[in-house]
């Protein structure tokens, strides 16, 4: 019966965690232990009441203790994924564990020689759910240090020569920089705070690789992290401006234009990169002078034009031509030229 389910939901918890408990010594069935506990967070329709309960007897700090204490890396990153698992589901599980003393752990798990890639990954997903719409989180993140090492991991994650041959599905040193931006990206947001200031120290080189590469997988993550960066902050979008950011986002907008008509995604792209130029001139219009010379305007009408395009994407266009030719009479001249021409 369906009302059974919240009962056999506990008592499958309880036995996974005496599992846990008496198997301390047989790291593979712990870990399978740990598959089975996060499978049921995945699946189970009471989530929250699964995450409150596991909570209650004790199963949510003794997994948080396990990946600390065990000495196989098989356990530490099942349990370090599971602990991201139940912090996501449940707001409370997220305030138990956000503490200095967690994020101290993970910097730990992230600079420890013999760290692997998905070990590193793991404890990279724990912090982003623990940052994620948190502002407690958004301080420990910056005060343990723990964001300066997210940076390094951003800079130095990928070299050069892989930006272009990597695959996504497959390179487990793409996945590790993928969630590196995503969690960069929860800590700058909601609410909005000073990491804004401390994360655009990478901005030069999140420029160099929009420079070489207009790869989907390279840019869609660099245009999430700056877009929300730079959202609503004056200082690290003049900053942005004064590197020659928006110069280079303008370049790969008529890169991505330019192949827009013989691929799909090409436009796809071509939208994600307008919304971060969007939010790099929001807050101030007149940096958007810088756009004039690319014919920047030109090239949104035209993207404007694409009958395939959501309303949503279009309404994300035409605020920004709203954005570019607020303040900026070249800019409107080339405006109303596009338009005469268009």
């Amino acid at each position: 019966k369906s009302s059974d389910k919240p009962t056999h939901m506990k008592t499958d918890l309880n036995l996974l965690l005496e599992c846990l408990k008496y198997q301390m010594d047989c790291p593979l069935s712990q870990k399978e232990a740990l598959i089975t506990i996060y499978s049921i967070f995945i699946s189970v329709h009471h989530v929250c009441e699964a995450s409150k309960y596991f909570r209650e007897i004790g199963g949510l700090m003794f997994i948080n203790d396990l990946a600390k204490s065990s000495a196989h890396c098989i356990v530490k990153e099942a349990a370090l994924f599971t602990l991201g698992i139940i912090i996501e589901s449940n707001v409370y599980c997220q305030q138990t564990l956000c503490t200095s003393a967690l994020f101290e752990d993970l910097i730990l798990f992230l600079i420890k020689k013999d760290s692997g890639v998905n070990l590193k990954r793991m404890s990279v997903y724990v912090i982003l759910v623990l940052v994620s719409n948190n502002k407690n989180g958004q301080t420990y993140v910056r005060d343990t240090g723990c964001i300066s090492l997210l940076l390094q991991l951003f800079r130095t994650t990928l070299s050069t020569s892989e930006k272009n041959v990597l695959d996504e599905n497959t390179d487990p040193c793409y996945q590790l920089w993928s969630s590196v931006c995503s969690t960069l990206c929860a800590c700058v947001n909601n609410p909005q705070n000073d990491n804004q200031n401390i994360c655009c120290s990478v901005f030069p080189y999140a420029k160099e690789w929009l420079e070489s590469c207009t790869e989907p997988e390279i840019v869609r993550p660099i245009c999430s992290f700056l877009g929300l960066t730079v959202a609503n902050n004056s200082y690290v979008q003049k900053y942005f401006a004064s590197i020659g950011g928006l110069d280079t986002l303008a370049k790969v907008l008529l890169e991505l234009m330019h192949d827009s008509c013989l691929s799909h995604s090409s436009m796809k792209l071509a939208v994600v990169v307008t919304k971060t130029l969007d939010a790099c001139i929001a807050n101030n219009s007149a940096m958007g002078v810088v756009l004039a010379k690319y014919h920047t305007v030109s090239e949104l009408l035209k993207l404007l034009s694409n009958e395939t395009l959501s309303t949503g994407e279009k309404i994300s266009i035409i605020l920004t031509i709203g954005h570019c030719t607020e303040d900026c009479g070249k800019i409107c001249f080339f405006f109303f030229l596009s338009v005469s021409f268009s």
